[in-house]
C-alpha cells in the first residue's frame, strides 16, 4: 500500500511549488484585508445593503488549500453570510478552527472554537476586548494580547490542525473553553483529564437544497493540551457538571483549568477530519510531533513563501506588493483539502461509508461559479498537478452522487447559483492538456447535465440543471419557468447565457474525443445566446414562450430574469463569442459603443462576477487601448490594502483572482480557449514560476512612470501582434517583453490580432 506523505511535504514532492525565493514575501500579505465593507464607487452604487459590501474574508491561518483554517471569532454562530470575524468588532469570544469558505456569503460548518478565560470559571459572557494595534496577522501566525485576561495568545496550524500558545501576563488560573459551534443545540464533547486530552464533533448540515438536512458528516477534532489540567469539567450555557462528557444540548463545551505563574505558557496541538475522530488523531500524529511552537510556525511560513514565490512581481511600489500578496493568499486558500493523511474521506452526498484513496488528495469547496472564471484558470498556469487532483476529485462526486454536481459544497449537492460550470472546469483542464484523470468517466457526467433531467427527488435533491427542459425545448428559459426547486430562482437570461458557455465548453471536448453528433447539438446549443439579445434595445431581455420581449425593459435595474445585476451588465457575458455578440450589436465598433456606455454610465459592477471578463473585450475591438485604460482604473480604484480595500465578495479567491491576473497584464475572458488577453501590467517585472522549473517573465519596458499603454510586444525576442497569449506559450516559459508609452497605439487593432471564438471575424 503507498504510505501517504504529510500534506506539506506532498506539495513539495509533487513539483506544485518551486524552490522558495530569498525574499520575504509573506511580510506583504495583509489577512485583515476585506474584513471591513468595502468603500470602493462601485461597491456603493451597486451592492445592496448587508453582505455584498463585504469582502467577508478573516484573518485565517493555514496552509494553502488546507482542511481547517484558524481565526480569531468575533462572531459566534454558523449562520449564513456572517463569517467569524468582524474588523468593526471589538470583542473576541475564541479561536475558531474554521471551515468557513472565503470571501462567500454561505455558511461555516462543522468548526470548533477554543476560549481562554482567566481568574474565575465562567461559560457564558466570557467575550473580551481586544485591539487592532494589540494583534499581528499573518497566513502562518496570529497573535493578539487579551487585556483584561492578562493573556496573549498565539496561533500557526498545518494543513489539517492546529497549534495555539497561551502566555500568561500575571499569576493565575487559566481556562480553556473548548465548544463545538453548532446552532442547532447538536454535538458533542468528551474530556479525559488524566490525558489531558478533548474529542469531539460537529454535525455538518447541507445548505442550498436540501437546506438543514444532515449532511451525513462532522468536523471532528483531537485535542491535546501540554500540561495536565487540574480542573475539568463540562458545561451547557450558564450550567457547569462535573461530568467528563456533554453532548446535544445548547452552548455546550468542555473546560480544563490550569494554575500558571507570570510568563508561563500552555501549548495545544489540535487535529481536525470530516471523517472521525481517529482520524483527527492519525492526522496530528502525521503533521505536528512537537510542543516547539517555533518549528510548526516556521514550517507554516516556509508554505507560504513556496506558494507564495510562483508568482514574483517587481516594482516601486510597496502598497501594490502588499496587495497582489494578498490577493495571492486569498486566491491559495480553497479549493478544500478534505481527505486525511491516509487517503480517507467520506463520501459525496451522504458522508457514508468512508472512502479511502490509492493515491493523490481528495478536495471540495468549490464556488464554482465564481472560481472557474480566474481562479481556477490561475491554478492551471501555476499548479496543473493540483488541478488533476481537483478534476479527479469531481469525478469521485458525480459518481458517488449519481450526478455532476453544479456547485459541491459542504461534500454535497447544492445547485447554488446558476450554470453548469464543473463541466467549464473540467472542459478548460482538458483543453489545456491538464488530462491526468479519467476523461470518459468525466465526459459521462458531464453530457449527463447538458442532456438528462432527474427524476423529481433527484432534482429536488440538487441533481442536475435548473430548467433543462426549457432550455432544450425553446432554446433559451422562458419568462413563464419561474426555475422553481433553485436558491436562486427565475434568472431566465442569466441561465440561458451560462448554459450557453457551458455547452461550449462541453462541446470541446466532445469534439476532441471524437463524438461527432454531441458535438454538433452542443456546438449548435453554444449559440443561445442569441435567442435573448433583442436587437431592438441591443441588450439582452427576458422573453416569453411566444417570442414576446417581458415589458417593461430596464436596461439598468436589477431584473428577476438577471442574476445579481441588470441587462446592461449581463449582456456581455458571452465569452465563448465576443464577435457573435458584436454582430448581433452591429459589428466590432457597435461592440466597442456599448461599453464606453457600460462605462461612461458607471454601471460596471466589479464587485460581482459576470461582468470580470468586460473590461477586457475591448481586445475584440480596434480600441485595445481602453482595456489598457479602464483595467488601469479598475485597479486602482476597486483594490486597496486596508481592511475595505475589496469592492464586493472575494468568493474564494475569484476577486483576488482577477486582481493577480490584471496586475501581471493577462486575463482568461474564456477559460476554455486558453487565450490570455493582454492589458499593461502595473509591475516593472514579474516571474511565474512554472511546472517543469519553467520560468515565464513578464519585463514591462517605459520611459516614464505613468507609462499605461501597450506599444509593442515581444515574445521570446521576436515581434508579437496578438492581444491575446495561449495557454501553451504560457506554460512553455520564456519572455515576454511588453513595451509601454504615455498615449494609446495602434498595438492590437488589427483584426488578425483579436481574439479568438465561435463566430469568424471577418
Amino acid at each position: 500500500m503507498k504510505k501517504f506523505l504529510p500534506y506539506a511535504i506532498i506539495t513539495i514532492l509533487t513539483g506544485s511549488f518551486i524552490r522558495v525565493n530569498s525574499q520575504d514575501l509573506v511580510q506583504y500579505v495583509q489577512p485583515l484585508a476585506g474584513t471591513a465593507p468595502s468603500t470602493t464607487t462601485a461597491a456603493q452604487k451597486h451592492s445592496e445593503a448587508g453582505s455584498e459590501k463585504n469582502a467577508n474574508t478573516i484573518p485565517a491561518v493555514g496552509l494553502p488549500f488546507g482542511m481547517t483554517q484558524w481565526t480569531p471569532q468575533t462572531r459566534t454562530s454558523e449562520t449564513k453570510c456572517i463569517p467569524p470575524y468582524f474588523y468593526k468588532d471589538s470583542l473576541i469570544n475564541g479561536f475558531r478552527g474554521t471551515h468557513w469558505i472565503s470571501g462567500s456569503c454561505m455558511q461555516d460548518y462543522g468548526s470548533v472554537t477554543i476560549m481562554p478565560v482567566t481568574g474565575a470559571l465562567r461559560t457564558t459572557n466570557f467575550a473580551t476586548p481586544f485591539s487592532h494595534q494589540q494583534e499581528i496577522a499573518t497566513p502562518a501566525y496570529y497573535k493578539v494580547e487579551l487585556p483584561a485576561y492578562h493573556c496573549v495568545t498565539e496561533i500557526t496550524s498545518t494543513a489539517r490542525c492546529g497549534m495555539m500558545q497561551f502566555t500568561l501576563q500575571q499569576d493565575d488560573s487559566l481556562y480553556l473553553l473548548v465548544m463545538p459551534n453548532s446552532d442547532r443545540g447538536e454535538g458533542a464533547l468528551h474530556i479525559d483529564a488524566a490525558k489531558g486530552e478533548v474529542w469531539g464533533y460537529n454535525p455538518v448540515h447541507r445548505i442550498y437544497q436540501g437546506w438543514g438536512n444532515k449532511a451525513g458528516f462532522s468536523g471532528y477534532f483531537f485535542i491535546q493540551f501540554e500540561k495536565v489540567p487540574v480542573r475539568t469539567g463540562s458545561f451547557s450555557e450558564a450550567a457547569v457538571f462535573s461530568a467528563d462528557s456533554i453532548g446535544n444540548q445548547k452552548n455546550i463545551g468542555v473546560f480544563a483549568g490550569f494554575n500558571f505563574k507570570k510568563g508561563e505558557q500552555l501549548r495545544i496541538r489540535i487535529g481536525t477530519s470530516f471523517s472521525s475522530v481517529n482520524e483527527a488523531k492519525r492526522n496530528l500524529r502525521a503533521e505536528i510531533t512537537t510542543w516547539n511552537f517555533n518549528p510548526v510556525w516556521e514550517s507554516a511560513k516556509q508554505s507560504w513563501e513556496e506558494a507564495l514565490s510562483q508568482v514574483q512581481v517587481q516594482g516601486n511600489s510597496e502598497k501594490d506588493k502588499r496587495i497582489f500578496y494578498t490577493a495571492m493568499y486569498h486566491a491559495l486558500q480553497h479549493p478544500r483539502l478534505f481527505s486525511d493523511v491516509d487517503g480517507v474521506y467520506p463520501s459525496f452526498a451522504g458522508g457514508w461509508p468512508l472512502k479511502k484513496l490509492a493515491d493523490g488528495q481528495y478536495y471540495d469547496d468549490f464556488s464554482m461559479w465564481d472560481i472557474y472564471r480566474a481562479q481556477l484558470p490561475l491554478l492551471q498556469i501555476l499548479q496543473p498537478a493540483r488541478v488533476n487532483q481537483f478534476v479527479s476529485s469531481m469525478i469521485l462526486k458525480g459518481e458517488q452522487g449519481g450526478w455532476l454536481p453544479i456547485f459541491p459544497c459542504w461534500n454535497s449537492f447544492t445547485a447554488a447559483m446558476i450554470g453548469d460550470h464543473v463541466t467549464a472546469f473540467i472542459a478548460s483542464s482538458w483543453a489545456k492538456g491538464i488530462r491526468n484523470y479519467d476523461i470518459e468517466a468525466a465526459y459521462r457526467l458531464m453530457r449527463q447535465n447538458a442532456f438528462d433531467s432527474p427524476n423529481n427527488n433527484d432534482y429536488v435533491n440538487g441533481k442536475g440543471r435548473r430548467a433543462l427542459q426549457s432550455y432544450l425545448q425553446y432554446g433559451y428559459i422562458p419568462m413563464e419557468d419561474s426555475v422553481p426547486e433553485a436558491f436562486h430562482k427565475k434568472e431566465q437570461v442569466s441561465r440561458t447565457l451560462e448554459y450557453a458557455y457551458d455547452d461550449y465548453a462541453l462541446a470541446i471536448v466532445a469534439k476532441g474525443l471524437n463524438k461527432t453528433a454531441d458535438y454538433t447539438v452542443l456546438h449548435k446549443r453554444a449559440f443561445n445566446y442569441k435567442n435573448i439579445f433583442d436587437t431592438t434595445v441591443g441588450l439582452v431581455r427576458g422573453k416569453y414562450s411566444d417570442g414576446r420581449w417581458y415589458e417593461p425593459f430596464n436596461p439598468d435595474k436589477r431584473e428577476p430574469y438577471i442574476t445579481e445585476g441588470t441587462p446592461r451588465q449581463y449582456t456581455f457575458y458571452v465569452p465563448q463569442d465576443v464577435a457573435g455578440l458584436a454582430s448581433l450589436m452591429g459589428g466590432a465598433k457597435a461592440l466597442e459603443n456599448s461599453l464606453d456606455t457600460l462605462f461612461a454610465k458607471n454601471e460596471y459592477w466589479h464587485g460581482n462576477e459576470p461582468g470580470h471578463q468586460i473590461p477586457f473585450m475591448y481586445n475584440y475591438t480596434a480600441s485595445p487601448w481602453k482595456t489598457q485604460q479602464v483595467v488601469r482604473n479598475i485597479l486602482s480604484e476597486e483594490y486597496s490594502d486596508g481592511p475595505g480595500g475589496l469592492s464586493g465578495n472575494d468568493d474564494a479567491g475569484q476577486m483576488s483572482a482577477w486582481y493577480i491576473f490584471a496586475a501581471i497584464g493577462l486575463y482568461p475572458v474564456d477559460p476554455v480557449s486558453g487565450e490570455h488577453l493582454l492589458c499593461s501590467p502595473i509591475f516593472d517585472k514579474v516571474t511565474l514560476q512554472l511546472a517543469g522549473n519553467k520560468k515565464l517573465q513578464i519585463v514591462c519596458h517605459k520611459r516614464s512612470a505613468g507609462d499605461a499603454y501597450i506599444q509593442q510586444v515581444r515574445l521570446n525576442g521576436k515581434t508579437y501582434q496578438k492581444s491575446f497569449v495561449p495557454y501553451a506559450n504560457i506554460m512553455k516559459g520564456g519572455v515576454l517583453d511588453i513595451y509601454l508609452q504615455s498615449q494609446p497605439s495602434a498595438w492590437g487593432t488589427a483584426v488578425k490580432a483579436r481574439p479568438s471564438g465561435l463566430t469568424l471575424i471577418k
